[in-house]
């Protein structure tokens, strides 16, 4: 297992971090929630799949509650299908939730083996309670993102004008490796994709070999990534996919949203770039004001 996540910040480090909250408005574009009675249980499974140790659970109480810490306005919250006979109850949750929770902007949850007559009834369903785009994790649902059978299904979600969030990249799965996600936007060059963690947990090299092509719909988000990368590559990678593709994300529960800023921040980008990554891409995505 790999050593603990957190920073263990100073006091006055934690200072600075909350004070960012002063100067910009912050939106977590990537945060994962789960249902109270097997939100433990959930986490531990991700905890497992990574071999990361996780300080939080992925209550949404819990998000709202850590990420008041740093002043995030927004949280694009999102669960995973494991089983196609899950989506529904996920969707509902998610739904559920953002009405508890205006902080809340909700993905669906969608499974690769929703057959197509699926997948369009419950786009309507979900369009219908106002959830926002869909989210696939390929390993965890174990399709390659490139399978010709998904093309339909994304060109389905492309007619209704919701992004898709990949889960992306692994070095020890190919599922959803930034080769495959380039396959699809070239052939589906329309689709707006959230390409996660920089492109590719672990796998930065291939995402900025194949998704720094100037792609119009592709966006980034910063989540499971900053405490890996250098800050020289991860600059590098943010110049190159383009300051206006990028948004921060926590992939909360994985990571303390007082360490994830303060990672962010140390990257010295200049206070223009930094608002945009940090609120004013998303607003622009999604086409509202935090």
């Amino acid at each position: 297992m790999v050593e603990p996540i957190s920073l263990h910040l100073t006091e006055e480090q934690k200072k600075q971090v909350r004070a960012v909250k002063e100067t910009y408005k912050i939106v977590d574009a990537h945060v994962h929630i789960f249902p109270g009675k097997i939100a433990k249980k959930a986490t531990e499974n991700v905890s497992d799949f990574y071999t990361l140790p996780l300080h939080y659970v992925g209550y949404p109480h819990m998000v709202v509650e850590s990420g008041d810490i740093i002043g995030i306005k927004k949280y694009l919250v999102c669960s995973v299908a494991t089983k196609p006979e899950q989506v529904k109850r996920i969707d509902d949750f998610v739904h559920e939730k953002c009405l508890k929770y205006p902080e809340f902007l909700g993905f669906a949850g969608f499974h690769p083996d929703m057959s197509l007559d699926e997948v369009k009834r419950e786009l309507e369903r979900i369009v219908d309670l106002g959830l926002r785009g869909i989210k696939y994790h390929s390993d965890f649902q174990t399709f390659y993102i490139d399978d010709k059978k998904m093309l339909p299904v994304y060109k389905e979600i492309v007619k209704y004008g919701l992004p898709i969030l990949f889960h992306m990249g692994d070095d020890r799965y190919d599922y959803s490796s930034p080769t495959r996600l380039s396959h699809v936007l070239e052939e589906i060059p329309e689709m707006t994709a959230i390409a996660s963690h920089f492109g590719g947990y672990l796998r930065w090299e291939e995402a900025h070999r194949t998704l720094s092509k100037g792609y119009k719909n592709l966006y980034f988000d910063t989540s499971s990534s900053l405490h890996w990368l250098s800050k020289e590559i991860a600059v590098s990678l943010v110049n190159d996919f383009g300051e206006d593709h990028m948004m921060f994300g926590t992939d909360f529960p994985m990571w303390d949203y007082e360490d994830e800023l303060y990672r962010f921040m140390s990257l010295d980008l200049g206070k223009e770039r930094n608002q945009k990554i940090l609120a004013g891409n998303f607003e622009r995505l999604f086409q509202i004001t935090v």
